[in-house]
């Protein structure tokens, strides 16, 4: 039953993926205070946002920032534990590998001894804290971002800001054309699993796995030889056009004058 096992979770992970994506889009379309707010200026002031978390020296202002967000996606309609197991569940995967070495190796004062034999001290405490924390808030903008804005609208709020045309073309063919060769590497996991009795040793479910993704592979560069010949014959030219016709309104400009004041307000009180 190893190869039941391999093929199981193998179809369950990128079945489970692909429903995470349509769960998504489904939040970048209600009524929430985020999704009503226009792409250009929500950038902005995430974008902001985030240079200020990298700038404050103040732990409890970035703890006071994380509550901010939290409260933001809330009014966005996000589900908490939905957004939450979205951002906490890479700050272990990355940031821990790194501060946990900062609590040992930073010189400074003694905080605590371990065993009698390894000391934590209180700079590196602080170095850990301010990592951990930054990284969070950072990351924390990014998913709320993403969540409550379409893709589509993302791509032109980018070139607004005068991110190259080519960087965003790329951005935005990723996007789209992931998706379609993971469910076409679940269907390849799924035509297997309906077709074999039994189960398969590890090698050779190693050796079928090498030849599905090199057929995987094959497919991406044809389509997007094939993609790319479409799009040239349709009068691309390269720019990225949306339907949609953004314009500011009265709330876009509340929500700036608060993220502006909010800003202000961060940068005084940590460098009190």
């Amino acid at each position: 039953m190893k190869g039941d096992d391999f093929l199981t979770k193998s179809i369950s992970g990128f079945s489970g993926l692909l429903e995470t994506v349509v769960s998504t889009e489904d939040i970048s379309h209600r009524k929430g205070l985020l999704q009503n707010l226009d792409p250009r200026i929500k950038l902005v002031s995430f974008l902001l946002f985030i240079i200020t978390v990298s700038l404050v020296h103040s732990l409890p202002v970035l703890g006071v920032i994380f509550v901010l967000i939290f409260l933001i996606s809330s009014a966005s309609k996000v589900s908490p534990g939905f957004f939450l197991k979205r951002v906490l569940i890479f700050v272990p995967i990355f940031t821990l590998l790194i501060a946990i070495p900062a609590l040992f190796l930073t010189p400074g004062q003694p905080l605590m001894n371990l065993a009698g034999k390894v000391t934590i001290t209180q700079q590196g405490a602080l170095s850990a804290g301010f990592l951990l924390l930054r990284v969070t808030n950072s990351l924390s903008l990014g998913v709320l971002l993403i969540l409550t804005t379409p893709w589509s609208n993302i791509l032109v709020a980018l070139r607004w800001i005068r991110v190259p045309a080519i960087l965003v073309d790329i951005l935005g063919m990723t996007y789209r054309y992931m998706f379609l060769l993971l469910h076409s590497t679940n269907s390849m996991f799924l035509a297997r699993r309906s077709r074999v009795i039994g189960s398969f040793s590890g090698s050779e479910n190693r050796r079928w796995l090498g030849r599905a993704l090199a057929t995987t592979m094959a497919k991406s560069q044809r389509l997007s030889e094939d993609v790319y010949l479409a799009m040239l014959s349709r009068g691309y030219q390269g720019e990225v056009r949306v339907l949609n016709e953004f314009s500011l309104k009265r709330r876009d400009y509340v929500w700036m004058t608060f993220s502006l004041i909010a800003i202000v307000t961060l940068f005084w009180v940590g460098h009190l």
